[in-house]
């Protein structure tokens, strides 16, 4: 654990970047890689949030959702502007976490920790399609298991029916391929059931490792236009929330630097 009391070297649970009251970890891949690692080694349960603009304003109109931000193991920054904010507010190390690059990162380096892999999520096929290309990129890795749950949330039978699915397979790692705040929502409900183990919600990243999406260039993301790549790729589902939640986080994040609104991050 860090000592140091500077803003990038602060203990994990103090380092927040707080973007509109919601607190944003200020960490880049690998200081995400050694908190995740080292709850595992601990043999804790606990969950991560992958949290960019549309996470933000989820938990800007749901109190709830920002209670199972506020209670998360790490959330990552996923987007450019919550690390933008970061660093405007002194977190100069902090850097992109994305989804798709945690999962492909903390799979590569499973394969010598012998850490065990759930899928949860997706289409039907998607799971198992992951499971596959995971299984050839990075060979000896444990994929323990799949599941693609239904579009509604699971009934009390089937979250029983779970918790005895992953008392069998017995995974380091649950990936939750849902969307945001879906995939929040369930972590935060199932988690109490999991004797240890990390669950990771990753959303897209399902899509993106099946080739079902395409993943935007490099200087795209650098960039900050992510949405825009992602928009045009799905503009029915996707077009009406960017517009929406990008132009009011503008707003009110203009609120927060110029002072005109103060936003205060609960302990941990």
């Amino acid at each position: 654990m860090f000592t140091s009391n500077t803003p990038d070297k602060a203990p994990i649970n103090d380092t927040r970047a707080n973007v509109l009251g919601v607190g944003v970890h200020a960490v880049d891949l690998p200081r995400s890689l050694e908190v995740i690692e080292s709850a595992l080694g601990n043999r804790q349960a606990g969950y991560v949030c992958v949290t960019g603009v549309h996470g933000v304003m989820e938990a800007r109109r749901d109190a709830r959702f920002r209670e199972i931000l506020d209670h998360a193991l790490l959330v990552t920054p996923d987007g450019m502007p919550t690390v933008w904010v970061g660093r405007a507010q002194g977190y100069k190390a902090m850097r992109r976490v994305f989804g798709p690059d945690l999962m492909l990162e903390l799979c590569r380096r499973s394969v010598e920790k012998n850490f065990r892999h759930f899928l949860y999520g997706g289409p039907p096929g998607v799971a198992e399609a992951l499971r596959c290309n995971l299984e050839l990129w990075f060979p000896g890795i444990h994929v323990v298991g799949t599941f693609t749950p239904p579009f509604r949330p699971l009934l009390p039978h089937e979250l029983v029916a779970l918790e005895d699915l992953f008392t069998r397979t017995n995974p380091d790692i649950v990936w939750v391929g849902l969307s945001t705040p879906k995939q929040e929502r369930f972590m935060a409900e199932f988690v109490p059931r999991l004797k240890r183990g990390v669950m990771i919600g990753v959303g897209a990243a399902f899509d993106f490792h099946t080739g079902r999406l395409k993943d935007a260039p490099a200087w795209v993301k650098n960039s900050g236009l992510q949405w825009l790549h992602r928009v045009l790729q799905e503009p029915s589902r996707l077009g009406k929330r960017y517009l929406v939640n990008n132009s009011r986080f503008l707003w009110e994040i203009f609120r927060q630097f110029a002072g005109l609104a103060s936003y205060s991050l609960p302990p941990r």
